[in-house]
């Protein structure tokens, strides 16, 4: 019998870390292979690990609630077969050797040390040198915790840098000691509610404030008149979902119309990377299903390809599989385009936060019932406001307000002698 390791799987393209929601089994329970053993929740799908190994659960190393880096260790497992494969045994001698070189001293800045995804995105996007950082992981490995402490400030990266940039000049000491961050800790008073900033939450805010940090936001916003769209859909909604089994949403008329405004101005179906700008031929909307607390933006591909009824089935189905946990990497991915249903909470305006690396997000705000002149008459007239923010690296102002004109015009003219659902 062999002791193997099972660690952390990478779980989707991009994905560098993992929060074990449950363990499915427990210390002495028998597995065999592929078996699940955990859930665990990522920044873009819950999903179950399976065992890489039959055998015997030996240590649950990781608890619940606990977030792991990509090939961070999970648990030990005894195995049945001792000479699984000869891949097992190369990647258990792999592992020591990788122990080993963990354990190294401090001083040593070889290139045998190992750094997560994240650790090193985070270093090469600040210019920080990992040989000068100094670890508090196991083997004095370099966590991405190390690396956003020192970017906020609460400490220096080590101690020779610190001596580096140390003075004996009481001027220079005054001016290194201002541009240093203030102390920002705060602490919960009595009967305050301390809650932990983990898993979805803790990748949504990593997310905006990238986004707000690298991206020059711009904003726009038009008003459009959809009472016919309005009337049109309040009088097939119920035949529809008594022959269809599902709602015909508002939405799915908003989603239809951006799908059919991007075939005409591309340019804001695209994504920044770095050195140059992707043009994506495929429109694959992205939308924000809420389940509880936590947010999930799956995607609606082809969506220029599907008809109104094919665009609410979609929906329906991404939302009702979100609800249930039920989303797969596959469903949150290859997002083009952002539209959000911020109209379903009663908002009338807001200026929504790009998810990088897209290069938009429209707000489909409430539909609200006012007074408008037509024929110099005032007559009441169901109105809904579309905001546009956008990537003033990838876009200007002209091709944006060109693409919201054709938004408008598209929505104000959804009727049922010029509009197909199906």
């Amino acid at each position: 019998m062999a002791t193997e390791k099972i660690n952390m799987p990478q779980l989707g393209e991009s994905v560098t870390e993992g929060t074990i929601s449950s363990w499915l089994i427990s210390s002495g329970d028998h597995i065999n292979k592929y078996d699940p053993i955990a859930e665990v929740m990522t920044d873009k799908v819950n999903a179950e690990v399976p065992s890489s190994f039959t055998g015997v659960i030996k240590e649950l190393v990781a608890q619940e609630g606990d977030t792991l880096q990509v090939g961070d260790l999970m648990c030990y497992v005894d195995t049945e077969d001792a000479s699984e494969d000869n891949g097992a045994t190369s990647t258990k001698q792999s592992d020591e050797k990788q122990e080993m070189t963990e354990q190294q001293p401090a001083g040593d800045l070889s290139m045998k040390k190992r750094y997560s995804p994240a650790v090193l995105r985070l270093a090469q996007e600040h210019d920080i040198d990992l040989a000068q950082v100094h670890g508090s992981g196991r083997g004095g490995r370099i966590t991405r915790k190390d690396i956003e402490t020192l970017l906020s400030g609460d400490r220096p990266a080590s101690a020779p840098v610190e001596k580096d940039t140390a003075t004996s000049d009481p001027e220079q000491r005054k001016a290194q000691q201002l541009e240093r961050p203030a102390e920002t800790q705060q602490s919960a008073g009595t009967g305050d509610i301390e809650i932990p900033v983990t898993g979805v939450r803790k990748t949504i805010a990593q997310n905006m404030v990238r986004s707000t940090q690298e991206i020059p936001h711009a904003w726009m916003m038009v008003e459009a008149d959809v009472t016919d769209l309005v009337r049109y859909r309040n009088h097939v909604k119920d035949d529809f979902k008594q022959n269809e089994g599902f709602s015909l949403t508002y939405f799915a008329f908003f989603v239809k119309a951006v799908a059919r405004a991007l075939k005409e101005y591309p340019q804001l179906n695209s994504t920044w990377a770095d050195d140059k700008i992707i043009q994506h031929r495929d429109i694959n909307l992205s939308i924000a299903v809420a389940k509880g607390q936590e947010l999930f933006v799956p995607v609606i591909k082809n969506a220029d390809e599907k008809s109104i009824k094919g665009i609410a089935k979609d929906i329906s189905d991404l939302a009702t599989r979100a609800r249930a946990g039920q989303l797969t990497s596959d469903d949150m991915q290859g997002g083009t385009f952002t539209v959000n249903n911020t109209g379903a909470f009663g908002s009338v305006q807001s200026m929504g936060v790009i998810n990088p690396p897209q290069a938009a997000i429209l707000q489909i705000e409430s539909i609200v019932k006012r007074p408008v002149m037509i024929d110099d008459m005032f007559a009441a007239r169901d109105m809904v406001n579309l905001c546009l923010s956008l990537d003033h690296r990838v876009l200007d102002g002209l091709i944006a307000g060109q693409f919201l004109a054709k938004v408008k015009e598209i929505v104000e003219n959804t009727k049922a002698a010029t509009t197909d659902i199906y």
